[in-house]
């Protein structure tokens, strides 16, 4: 366990599988060749960006940088780790290089990233990461940043791309609903459904079905029972211990079972209700009277293992009012199969009629929560239709991030002994963005950002009420002066190495998910929208630009006709 720049120690990565040996083979195939070319390198600089956002957007999450600096607080290579790369890398590499790696750390290395939580755009670096000159005079010069590219682009891919799926899940479902998670059981293996579990929180999610993920981070935790439980009874005659204090202390009902029959009896003879069906399932009502027994103070039925609106409708309100008699508030029903919209209306009809007839307060707005493989496109129909519910709990396609795979993270070497280095491509969009560069977020005067820009590391910063020409990194016709009513410098130092400089401290969940609420709150609207967004500027100074256009020319081939 490292200590951070204030003294205080930071764990190690949440996932123990995180470790230095988390990367691809030819990380340490090209550091062997480095080290036994001796190459002197005064200082290697690598931004880690995307290329394009995900799912149709016009905007990404950004997540992940805590487990980045959990895994550099704490990168040492064990003898273990050596032996085994010993035995694993081609070909018979000298001694020296793994006494080499016995001696590694990050100390030297320094991390400047955005603020985990926030808004981010295609090209802009998320992390810029510095490596050192060298370990020891006595040693090779090797950049250890490249043995970080690896675990940096996995830590950060799926944390962002999930996060990103959260929030857009978020804007369909609207601020008022709750949001729960309920996506281990279908996510990609155990270390999936944490990262999944965690970062669906970031993203605006409210809970997790997820007991490992609440201990770990905090998140509150949600369930209720499954169709197994109630297929498990027979009847209600099955429940031996039938007594239930009241809530206050003051007394016990001796017979629950009798009280909830009572009221079902109740609902049978009313008026108002009796068309709704004629007897309920015992079974079913069996299951839902144990539960409640178990767990009266947080009722919540799953009522759609035989028939919504004949059966579990009616059984769930009879063993509600038998809980109110006591003192007891029912949490509500959860709806896990047929039209969702339709069920979640007469759900509520019911529970209307039911407090207006026997005159219980609140019974109206039971929670109602639906379930059954949500995803975007069903959360938006529902709202088009019309419905009753007030939380959704999603899975399958949210953790597996079933619309789009992975964000496309990217590692590139943008500066090297204080040279900078550009990546060419026939594909213009894989043109990368040479040298050091500071990033900022201008704001206009209604409070939306408009634009972000990349600069050279010396040029002067851009200030408030001052017109900036913001261009496109690779496109000459599209420019546009700014002149921005706030400025913010995104990069900040999260990992200082031995610079003196200090850090940022690493912000907790919670913390990043308010930032996360907050930043989305603050885009402008066409940004956000579902279908059609408008896309969100990213630029360049002119200076920057014109250097950018100048290395390119330099570093591409002339072509020769004949």
């Amino acid at each position: 366990m490292a200590a951070a720049a204030d003294g205080e120690a930071i764990e190690g990565p949440t996932n123990p599988m995180v470790t230095p040996l988390l990367t691809d083979l030819y990380q340490f195939t090209m550091a062997y060749a480095y080290w036994k070319a001796g190459k002197h390198q005064e200082r290697a600089v690598f931004d880690l960006f995307f290329r394009r956002n995900p799912f149709g957007g016009e905007y990404t999450i950004f997540a992940g940088v805590e487990e980045c600096i959990r895994l550099i607080a704490n990168f040492k290579l064990t003898e273990e780790d050596i032996s085994f790369l010993r035995s694993s890398l081609p070909g018979k590499c000298e001694d020296g290089f793994f006494d080499y790696l016995r001696g590694i750390d990050c100390s030297d290395v320094e991390v400047y990233s955005i603020t985990e939580g926030s808004v981010v755009f295609p090209k802009v670096p998320l992390l810029r990461v510095e490596g050192p000159v060298a370990v020891s005079a006595t040693m090779k010069y090797f950049p250890v940043v490249q043995l970080l590219e690896t675990p940096f682009v996995n830590l950060v891919n799926y944390a962002s791309l999930v996060a990103t799926n959260a929030a857009r899940h978020r804007f369909v479902a609207g601020k008022s609903k709750a949001l729960l998670e309920f996506g281990l059981r279908r996510a990609q293996g155990p270390d999936g459904g944490i990262s999944a579990s965690k970062y669906c929180y970031l993203g605006g999610f409210d809970a997790t079905s997820n007991v490992a993920a609440g201990k770990l981070f905090g998140i509150p935790l949600r369930g209720t029972h499954s169709h197994a439980f109630v297929s498990s009874y027979m009847s209600p005659d099955e429940i031996i211990d039938k007594a239930l204090p009241y809530s206050d202390g003051s007394g016990i009902c001796e017979d629950f079972v009798s009280l909830v029959r009572t009221w079902l009896h109740k609902i049978q003879l009313t008026d108002s209700l009796q068309n709704s069906f004629v007897e309920t399932n015992q079974s079913e009502l069996g299951a839902f009277i144990s539960y409640a027994l178990a767990f009266p103070n947080n009722f919540l039925a799953l009522v759609d293992t035989y028939d919504v609106t004949r059966s579990g409708i009616p059984n769930f309100c009879a063993v509600a009012l038998a809980l109110s008699d006591l003192g007891y508030k029912a949490g509500g029903i959860r709806l896990d199969s047929g039209d969702l919209a339709y069920l979640s209306c007469e759900a509520r009809k019911f529970f209307c009629a039911i407090e207006k007839e026997f005159r219980v307060p609140g019974f109206g707005k039971m929670t109602i929560t639906a379930s059954n493989d949500l995803n975007e496109e069903t959360l938006d129909a529902l709202n088009k239709q019309g419905h009753e519910v007030d939380a959704f709990g999603i899975g399958t396609y949210l953790v597996t991030c079933f619309a789009q795979a992975a964000l496309g993270c990217v590692f590139k070497l943008v500066e090297i002994n204080n040279q900078p280095r550009i990546k060419l491509s026939e594909d213009v969009s894989k043109v990368s963005i040479p040298c050091k560069k500071r990033c900022y977020r201008l704001y206009g005067r209604e409070g939306y950002p408009l634009v972000d820009i990349m600069t050279g590391e010396n040029e002067s910063p851009p200030k408030a009420a001052e017109r900036i020409l913001c261009r496109h990194p690779f496109n000459e016709s599209k420019r546009a002066y700014v002149v921005p009513q706030q400025v913010e410098e995104l990069l900040k130092c999260y990992w200082p190495g031995d610079s003196g400089k200090k850090a940022v401290e690493l912000p907790t969940l919670k913390e990043t998910r308010e930032r996360c609420i907050q930043q989305l709150s603050q885009m402008r609207p066409d940004h956000m929208r579902r279908l059609n967004p408008t896309p969100y500027k990213v630029s360049v100074s002119a200076k920057l630009y014109d250097f950018i256009h100048f290395l390119w020319l330099n570093e591409a081939p002339v072509g020769e006709l004949h």
